[in-house]
């Protein structure tokens, strides 16, 4: 990977506002958290209120990091028009986005609370 003239990594190609506006970046907040043992990989179930998009449920491999009681009442950052994805004996209806580290996948935060459903700008 080469270095831009500041020195940094460069980033991914560059997409159009358009295309970033084609992304439904949603804030919402975990309404319930169960446990997923048929996943390959440990994972829980959540099920997230996205105010006027409704609840959503998707899995998550977040167990390394977060309890179910941390996560239960937690404002999160989902993608919410994915289309549905099977996975084992359950349907996930949207991404949940966080960062990947050794330790685990961190959930992104958002710094203070914002109505269910809004949008990233």
């Amino acid at each position: 990977m080469s270095e831009n003239e500041h020195g940094a990594a460069p980033a991914h190609e560059p997409i159009t506002w358009g295309d970033f506006e084609k992304v439904a970046i949603c804030a919402g907040t975990v309404v319930q958290v169960e446990e997923f043992p048929q996943a390959r990989k440990p994972a829980w179930k959540l099920w997230v209120d996205f105010g006027p998009y409704g609840v959503r449920k998707t899995s998550a491999q977040i167990r390394q990091l977060y309890s179910a009681e941390e996560l239960v009442g937690r404002q999160i950052v989902g993608v919410i028009n994915f289309p549905p994805k099977q996975i084992g004996p359950f349907v996930s209806e949207f991404l949940l986005t966080g960062f990947p580290t050794d330790e685990g996948v961190v959930v992104t935060a958002i710094e203070r609370p914002v109505p269910n459903g809004t949008r990233l700008a």
